[in-house]
C-alpha cells in the first residue's frame, strides 16, 4: 500500500510539473478506473490525454467567456422571430455556422433601440467562444477608453493586446458617442491596422450616413465605413421596444404587497 502512495504520489508530482492539472487532480481515480476495466495501454494512456484535452478546454472556455465580458442575456435559442423583423431563423442559424467568422466578414445590425441588436450581437459572439474563437464584447465607449489610454495604464496595454490578436469583436452602439477628430482618428487607425484579421459584429442605431456627424469629419468616416463594410452583411432589424413592453415599475409591487398583507 504504501509502495503504491509512492508511486501515485510521483504520477501526481511528474502531472504537476508537466501542468497537468487534470491528471494532478484525478490520478487515483484514473488508477482505479483502470483497475476497474482493463483497458489496453494504448486506451489507458488515449484516455489520460482525452480527460486532460478535455479539462485543458473547459478551463480556457471559462477564461474566454470571463475575457469576453458578454451580457448576461445572449441565449439565441430565446429570440423572438413574431417580434422583430429583419432576421428569419434560416438566417439566424446560417450566422450560427460561424462560417463568415473563418471567412473574415463583418456583421452589422442596425435599427432603433430595443428591436435586439445587442442581444444578437452577443449570442453570436457567445457562439464563436463556444467554438474556440476568441472574442471580445465591448462597448464604443470601452474601447475608446482602451485607444487613449493603452500607454497610460498597464490594464489598458493589456485590453489593447487582445483586441489587436481577437478573431471577433462586438462593437456595441457604434457611433453612438461624439468623438473628437483626433480620437476619430485614434479609432480609424486601430480598425485599419486588425479589419484584415478580425471580424466584427457592429451594433448601431445611427445610418452610415450619420456617422459623418458622429465624428465630425466625412472623410473620415467614408474611411472607417469602407473597411467595415468591404466584407459585411448589413441586417435592420425593426420592431417593437423590449425594454418599453417589458418596462419595470415599483407600483405594480407595492400593491401586490398591500393586497398580500
Amino acid at each position: 500500500m504504501e509502495h503504491t502512495t509512492d508511486k501515485l504520489t510521483a504520477i501526481r508530482s511528474c502531472a504537476r510539473r508537466l501542468r497537468l492539472s487534470s491528471l494532478t487532480m484525478n490520478a487515483a481515480e484514473e488508477l482505479v478506473k483502470a483497475q476497474t476495466s482493463s483497458p489496453s495501454y494504448d486506451d489507458f494512456l488515449l484516455n489520460i490525454l482525452k480527460t486532460e484535452v478535455e479539462g485543458r478546454e473547459a478551463r480556457q472556455k471559462v477564461l474566454r467567456y470571463k475575457a469576453a465580458r458578454l451580457p448576461m442575456d445572449h441565449d439565441l435559442n430565446r429570440y423572438d422571430f413574431s417580434k422583430y423583423k429583419g432576421l428569419s431563423l434560416t438566417q439566424l442559424n446560417q450566422l450560427r455556422e460561424l462560417h463568415w467568422v473563418e471567412a473574415g466578414y463583418n456583421i452589422m445590425l442596425a435599427g432603433p433601440s430595443g428591436v435586439g441588436k445587442t442581444y444578437v450581437a452577443s449570442g453570436l459572439c457567445a457562439d464563436a467562444i463556444e467554438h474556440g474563437y476568441k472574442g471580445y464584447f465591448r462597448t464604443m465607449e470601452s474601447i475608446m477608453n482602451t485607444l487613449k489610454t493603452r500607454d497610460a495604464t498597464p490594464y489598458a496595454r493589456v485590453e489593447y493586446r487582445n483586441l489587436c490578436s481577437a478573431q471577433l469583436i462586438v462593437i456595441d452602439d457604434l457611433m453612438n458617442i461624439i468623438v473628437s477628430r483626433e480620437e476619430g482618428n485614434i479609432l480609424f487607425a486601430w480598425i485599419n491596422s486588425v479589419y484584415e484579421s478580425t471580424s466584427f459584429i457592429i451594433t448601431t442605431n445611427r445610418s452610415p450616413a450619420e456617422w459623418a456627424t458622429t465624428l465630425n469629419d466625412e472623410v473620415l468616416a467614408t474611411a472607417i465605413l469602407d473597411r467595415l463594410l468591404y466584407k459585411c452583411e448589413l441586417i435592420q432589424l425593426s420592431g417593437p421596444s423590449y425594454r418599453m413592453e417589458n418596462r419595470k415599475t415599483i407600483f405594480n409591487n407595492i400593491e401586490q404587497n398591500n393586497e398580500n398583507r
